[in-house]
């Protein structure tokens, strides 16, 4: 009799992972629902003895789903599968009745071990997949094509987990629990870009930029600041002395590091290159927004990804912006081809 199993997550790239991660040999029914929503009216209708669940998610989150199982009495089997993987995320959802907690991307491995802990069926011995990308020939540079719904979602997830990669950094740092959005792509202009910076909520920033570059990929990383977290990030980083104008540049720096390098690190990681990372510079303390990236900036065309970090229990909130040339399209295109397969 097969196992009716439940991947519950928005990303289709994901679902698609992690349902290639199943053991061959496991007789199961797959059902896939895009957010918690549509998860739980699985589950409801029995096709989720066993759930795979994201948490960060639209509509419904993976937290909302534990609660409402526990809260109606829903017997089923969750691991929960995240790239928020801050040790209190995890300890959250053990405390929802999640019976594992792995972190993304999948590891096959992990699988192994998971279906053991658990006395499934252990699933048979795969080979890792070594396959690298090669970049397109020298001369054939296309036009940046708009990004396909497809393309989009892989680029979400990869920025999905590299954004868990850095919370959960600086979560261990601060000792706190970072709340994490679901990661906004966009392939815009330039000129777009300033018109949606100003359309922000806030008229004054501090801001750090980083440049990196690796494999043919480059970019800058933009991590905006609210001018009002300087005294509570003081307070998480145990500064007892008077903040001025300098001190304001040392804590911008310090938190510049633990998010960009992170994150840069995760991206890097997933794209299988190196990046080589510039030396951080303060773009500005307490100014408007208008021309501070785009001033000087030969770009046509760049794809944008948008995170948002907010610390919980703490006004703490900034935002990061990373920017890739329009030269590095074609290869990163050719590097996320095998997972769109």
């Amino acid at each position: 009799m097969s196992t009716k199993v439940l991947i519950c997550d928005d990303s289709s790239m994901a679902r698609r992972q992690m349902a290639r991660s199943l053991p061959a040999s496991w007789p199961v029914e797959i059902t896939f629902a895009a957010n918690g929503r549509e998860g739980l009216s699985a589950i409801r209708e029995g096709k989720g003895e066993f759930v795979f669940l994201d948490l960060n998610m639209p509509v419904m989150d993976g937290y909302k789903v534990l609660e409402t199982l526990a809260a109606e009495g829903i017997e089923t089997r969750v691991v929960v599968v995240s790239g928020d993987i801050q040790p209190e995320a995890r300890r959250r959802v053990m405390q929802l009745g999640a019976l594992e907690f792995i972190k993304k991307p999948v590891d096959v491995v992990k699988i192994a071990e998971l279906f053991g802990n658990l006395h499934l069926q252990r699933p048979p011995e795969r080979r890792r997949d070594t396959r690298r990308v090669r970049p397109p020939p020298a001369g054939t540079r296309r036009p940046p094509a708009k990004l396909s719904p497809e393309q989009r979602d892989c680029y979400r997830e990869i920025a999905n987990v590299a954004m868990g990669q850095a919370a959960s950094l600086l979560a261990r740092v601060w000792d706190v629990f970072v709340l994490l959005p679901i990661p906004h792509v966009n392939m815009i202009e330039i000129s777009e870009l300033q018109m949606a910076l100003k359309a922000t909520e806030y008229d004054t920033v501090s801001t750090v930029c980083q440049g990196f570059i690796g494999s043919g990929i480059a970019g800058e990383a933009v991590l905006f600041f609210h001018d009002f977290t300087f005294a509570d990030i003081a307070r998480l980083m145990k500064y007892e002395g008077k903040i001025d104008k300098a001190t304001e540049m040392e804590l911008l720096m310090d938190v510049a590091g633990i998010l960009i390098g992170a994150c840069l690190k995760g991206i890097a990681e997933q794209f299988d290159v190196p990046f080589g990372l510039g030396h951080p510079a303060v773009l500005g303390q307490h100014v408007p927004l208008e021309g501070l990236l785009t001033d000087g900036v030969a770009w046509r065309e760049t794809l944008a990804i948008e995170i948002t970090y907010t610390i919980e229990n703490y006004n703490v909130q900034c935002d990061l912006l990373i920017l890739f040339t329009e030269e590095s399209l074609d290869i990163m295109s050719h590097k996320i081809a095998y997972l769109l397969d």
